[in-house]
């Protein structure tokens, strides 16, 4: 399905909407009418007629039978820097099945005359921004009214699943390694989900490959995961809480004694706007149940007890009742790096407020200790460069809508152009101005 395994995602996966692709459903419209055009010239046998072709002196005019002109066209993207190519194996799916023409009610495929190279998922491409530098990640040759109708979706896939995965990167980098979770869902279609979490998941692999760490992928629905055997994960929301009458530890009781032991229990200590207070409670009602359990050696009822990690969501409208005012919404307001401190103070040293015997003193230390701080409202990659130079004890970042972002530096449209046509059985040079043929030692041959 990439780099990493050297194999392609098939339609087994995709589950194309075949026919209505072919049809033109998902096109631009011009696309079809230039389709239909040159369908139209080439039943007439239509030969160039035109009194200026853009050619070379050698080579003739004559006899050339536009309706059936063979090109070569190359998809790059225009995003500056370095892009995590995805959606790759997607665009290859639809050239792969919707490449050919209808004869009345029948769609003859001519899939088998087009020849392609790709690049696959995961591979990074490199721009400073001119088109002539440029490096490809598909390139093909074959008829052109056959796949005139595929540029839009493709170029729709690639642009989108790149910009997801290339942005999930720059995350990771200002996260400095820690471990980024997935949670953009609710920003957009569920019909994207898929398509989505597996352009985070190969951001995952190709920093890990690139920086040999094993940082695991964590998404937040069953639909992002679909494409690469993954699973949604998460605990517990505001409205759970809000259940239990605002009462977050009783929340996180329930949830504890009901759900399966792995699932990671991460408790959400904003809802009542004292993240400090509500951690200490919470972790006070977990471990005395904990240490119950054990004393019991009932120690697989007592695993759902062990608390994995504390999560500040406060909205950035609101100061936290544990941060002192200093008249500064950056300083005061929402998840910032104040309250992390706080809260990673209280959580350390809570044991030392518990009535327990001295020889559960050091397992109760130990327990505070590994509770970890996740963060999450309004991260992006700026933010958290901040947090990281500041050293504040985050250990995991919850990122949302910025992982879609398309503006300024993120935007990663791709873009296709016709750059050679086949004259007289020869490859020909016909780029528009300010385009030309590109060359990427990461094309391969598909077929």
């Amino acid at each position: 399905m990439s780099i990493f395994n050297n194999s392609r995602l098939t339609n087994e996966t995709f589950k194309l909407d075949i026919e209505r692709m072919r049809r033109g459903w998902y096109s631009d419209k011009y696309f079809e009418n230039i389709g239909r055009m040159l369908t139209a010239l080439a039943s007439e046998k239509y030969s160039y007629a035109g009194q200026q072709p853009n050619l070379p002196a050698d080579v003739s005019a004559q006899n050339i039978e536009v309706g059936d002109i063979e090109v070569e066209m190359q998809w790059f993207t225009r995003r500056l820097g370095n892009t995590i190519v995805v959606g790759v194996d997607k665009a290859l799916a639809m050239l792969r099945h919707c490449t050919g023409y209808w004869d009345g009610d029948t769609f003859v495929d001519t899939s088998d005359k087009l020849e392609v190279w790709a690049v696959h998922d995961g591979t990074v491409v490199k721009s400073d921004g001119n088109p002539l530098s440029a490096e490809p990640v598909i390139k093909a040759r074959g008829r052109y009214r056959d796949f005139a109708l595929l540029e839009t979706p493709t170029l729709g896939v690639l642009t989108r699943s790149s910009r997801v995965a290339t942005n999930v990167y720059e995350t990771l980098m200002a996260a400095r390694g820690k471990p980024v979770l997935f949670f953009p869902a609710r920003f957009d279609l569920h019909e994207v989900q898929a398509a989505d979490g597996y352009a985070y998941n190969i951001a995952i692999k190709r920093f890990n490959m690139d920086y040999s760490h094993a940082i695991g992928s964590f998404v937040s629905t069953d639909a992002q995961g679909d494409w690469w055997g993954g699973a949604g994960g998460g605990t517990v929301a505001h409205a759970a809480i809000a259940s239990f009458l605002g009462d977050t530890a009783e929340a996180m009781m329930q949830f504890a004694r009901i759900l399966p032991a792995g699932i990671p229990r991460i408790a959400l200590v904003d809802f009542n706007n004292d993240s400090v207070r509500d951690s200490l409670r919470v972790m006070e009602a977990m471990f005395t149940k904990y240490r119950e359990l054990c004393d019991q050696a009932n120690e697989a009822e007592a695993s759902k007890y062990a608390l994995y990690g504390v999560r500040l969501d406060t909205s950035g409208s609101v100061r936290d009742v544990s941060v002192e005012p200093l008249g500064d919404p950056a300083l005061d307001l929402g998840v910032n790096p104040r309250l992390v401190f706080n809260v990673r103070r209280a959580v350390d040293h809570a044991w030392e407020n518990w009535s327990i015997p001295p020889v559960w003193q050091e397992a109760a230390r130990e327990y505070c200790r590994n509770v970890k701080i996740v963060v999450s409202g309004g991260f992006a990659p700026e933010k958290i460069r901040k947090f990281e130079k500041l050293e504040v004890p985050v250990d995991i970042y919850a990122v949302g809508s910025w992982l879609f972002n398309n503006s300024g530096s993120t935007v990663t449209d791709f873009t296709a152009d016709v750059v050679r046509v086949k004259i007289h059985g020869e490859w020909v040079d016909m780029a528009k101005v300010g385009r030309r043929p590109l060359a990427n030692p990461n094309l391969e041959r598909v077929w």
